[in-house]
């Protein structure tokens, strides 16, 4: 999920961490913050991607209800485009979320990583869990979010819910024209990848630090975990937890939600 071309983590710590293992907590509380100022080009011209419709509800808010379907989480910080927090808060009136989890809307910034610190800032002292979530992963089910929040209780910094590839996976050498061959560079084991997912779970005080020390640009919020020298640990995935990210993915998130509400009512 890192730029190839960037040492890894492990050969350029930034530095090991000489705090103590976060300790089980059993009451620990849980927010989660879910970035929603991307444009989603590749789903075509039109809204934020998180404000697509999906069954005739922005996919926004079917994740907030994803989120939301554990008790675990109280309180969940979307983080608007820089320009449409407003439209983002009239869209949360507009719809039924669950009355026992609160709900907070601020402006994001000009990439995913400022804008999820700027939600991580508008968390309430209180909290020492923090989930982050992509809205484009609107029909995470309640399990895979329970499974993060648990193994952060039980005393691990990060967690990524991920699942085993199915395909093999092939390095290359990038063509420096788009559409030209590739030469394969190496075949990885199969076995030691994971297509990773979100909710991604974090001990608070770690989370807050990886964004306070890391600057490079990532793609998720547990490589910058990883850059500090901390232990990165999975828990299972699940299928229906993809991104919705080309015109094709909607037509796949449509027939899930249309499997749910013939066998569970959803």
């Amino acid at each position: 999920m890192s730029d190839d071309s960037r040492p890894s983590p492990a050969e350029t710590p930034l530095e090991a961490s000489a705090e103590p293992p976060v300790k089980a907590r059993v009451n620990a509380r849980t927010a989660a913050v879910i970035p929603a100022a991307g444009r989603g080009v590749r789903l075509g011209p039109g809204a934020p991607k998180a404000l697509r419709a999906l069954n005739g509800t922005p996919m926004l808010i079917h994740a907030l209800r994803a989120l939301a379907a554990s008790r675990a989480v109280s309180l969940v910080v979307v983080v608007a485009p820089p320009d449409g927090a407003g439209e983002v808060k009239s869209l949360l009136d507009a719809h039924a979320l669950p009355e026992r989890t609160d709900f907070l809307v601020v402006p994001g910034g000009d990439s995913r990583q400022e804008s999820v610190k700027l939600g991580l800032d508008a968390l309430p002292a209180d909290y020492d869990i923090v989930l982050v979530h992509d809205a484009a992963r609107p029909l995470v089910p309640v399990d895979t979010v329970d499974a993060v929040i648990e193994a952060v209780r039980d005393g691990a910094r990060a967690v990524v819910p991920a699942l085993p590839l199915a395909d093999t996976v092939k390095e290359v050498e990038p063509a420096a024209t788009a559409g030209e061959p590739e030469p394969v560079i190496a075949t990885p084991a199969r076995a030691r990848l994971r297509a990773v997912q979100t909710p991604q779970g974090f001990d608070r005080a770690t989370l807050v630090r990886a964004h306070e020390s890391v600057t490079d640009n990532v793609t998720d919020d547990a490589s910058m975990v990883e850059q500090l020298g901390e232990t990165v640990v999975v828990v299972p995935g699940h299928e229906e937890a993809f991104k919705v990210t080309r015109p094709l993915d909607l037509v796949l998130a449509e027939a899930v939600l249309a499997r749910r509400r013939l066998n569970d009512g959803f």
